[in-house]
């Protein structure tokens, strides 16, 4: 994955810029070949001359430093790398990323290489530093631009406090960005792919709710694979366990109802539309304003169908978009995916039986079979989600790009 790379990594004026020396060896490992640009303050904490040992190449501190009379240093490097990691990224060094300063040699090569290759950042930094909604803003606007970051982890830190702020191991980074640059096909650059994930909440009364086991790993993973291949991706996500990706919009919602209208709102857009939530198919048919206070007596709910958003989506579906549904059972797996299908106008039910290890609800691990209504497309054997996520992309693409291809010999694109 890094094997022949050209490697910019950028290391500012931290305490953790020790760690970026063991960075700077795991991607020489790798096989990549490895730049370093250190910021006058990144020197002061750790000397030029250990990078120089661990890449055998010359270090780059000084903007004016230009040994080679027939390159310009900060374009040259530019021009060079195939991907950039800055590790640590300072508070100070987000803010100048972000608006665009170019006051010394690592500046002024992002500046020179702008957004054409893959940008990994470690940001490391005291906690409430890092929470400050100043350098937060700065992280969306870098993030809004293609950049990628791989977020600090909580301990103790050098200035004594403990919380979000040491820079991630030199192990993450390596491996973050070796699958960054795992040569995935880019293949759905400028394609809408529409992702919904997690559980949706159905209020009993302002304390309780009825929903389910859904974390939102397997909608993230679809989202996050959808990204690194080049779509524009738009997650509607309920409730979650994790985090979403970053780089996708996220759109938030509770019930199924909110997730109705925000998934409809967004569909004309969209190419390809994985369902991943897992939607909730009753709520109480009157919600209590107040808690429901405990009685003797027993109580009884009475629910109603929440909207059907996967068959209002096939209502809808133009012939050129691609829909996925998911159906989490427990029997009978193929003949209740292909009614799914039929019924729902879906093009693929990606169907998992949760009663089995290491499968569905929660795990980090998933085990799928995709149907159409006409049959079984493929068996997916059990892996890690974003491995699952590969090859159902991979299948809805494929359907896109035949439909596509298609209609522009048929003259109606």
């Amino acid at each position: 994955m890094l094997q022949g790379r050209t490697v910019l990594l950028g290391v500012t004026g931290g305490i953790a810029a020790y760690k970026a020396a063991a960075v700077a060896s795991k991607l020489t490992q790798a096989g990549a070949k490895v730049h370093v640009v250190l910021t006058a303050s990144a020197a002061k904490f750790i000397a030029p001359l250990t990078f120089q040992a661990i890449t055998r190449h010359r270090v780059v501190v000084d903007t004016f430093d230009e040994d080679d009379a027939s390159v310009i240093s900060h374009i040259d490097l530019a021009d060079r790398a195939d991907a950039v990691v800055v590790a640590p990224a300072t508070a100070n060094s987000l803010a100048k990323l972000a608006l665009g300063l170019g006051d010394d040699m690592l500046s002024t090569t992002m500046l020179a290489l702008g957004t054409r290759v893959p940008v990994l950042v470690a940001p490391a930094m005291n906690v409430h530093m890092y929470a400050n909604p100043v350098v937060q803003a700065h992280m969306e606007t870098l993030r809004a631009r293609g950049f990628t970051f791989v977020e600090p982890g909580e301990g103790f830190l050098a200035c004594g406090y403990t919380g979000k702020g040491r820079m991630a191991e030199p192990e993450e980074i390596a491996d973050r960005l070796g699958s960054m640059l795992a040569g995935r096909p880019r293949e759905l650059d400028g394609v809408r792919v529409l992702v919904t994930a997690g559980a949706t909440v159905e209020r009993i009364d302002p304390v309780r709710f009825l929903t389910n086991d859904s974390s939102g790993k397997m909608g993230f993973a679809v989202a996050e694979a959808a990204r690194d291949r080049g779509a524009r991706v738009t997650v509607v996500a309920g409730r979650t366990e994790v985090s979403p990706p970053q780089g996708v919009e996220v759109v938030r919602v509770e019930s199924a109802q909110d997730m109705y209208d925000a998934v409809l709102g967004r569909f004309g857009e969209a190419d390809i539309v994985v369902k991943a939530a897992a939607v909730a198919d009753y709520r109480p048919k009157q919600a209590a304003v107040r808690k429901v206070k405990k009685t003797e007596a027993s109580l009884s709910l009475e629910l109603e169908r929440t909207p059907d958003i996967l068959k209002a989506l096939g209502e809808r579906k133009a012939p050129e978009q691609v829909l996925v549904g998911f159906a989490a059972e427990t029997n009978d797996l193929a003949a209740n995916a292909m009614g799914k299908a039929a019924s729902k106008r879906a093009d693929f039910i990606v169907a998992n039986d949760v009663s089995q290890a290491g499968v569905g609800f929660g795990h980090d691990t998933n085990a799928v079979s995709v149907y159409s209504a006409d049959g079984l497309v493929e068996d997916v054997p059990l892996q890690s989600k974003r491995a699952v996520a590969e090859r159902l992309l991979a299948i809805a693409y494929d359907a896109y790009r035949s439909r596509a291809e298609t209609r522009r010999g048929t003259g109606r694109l």
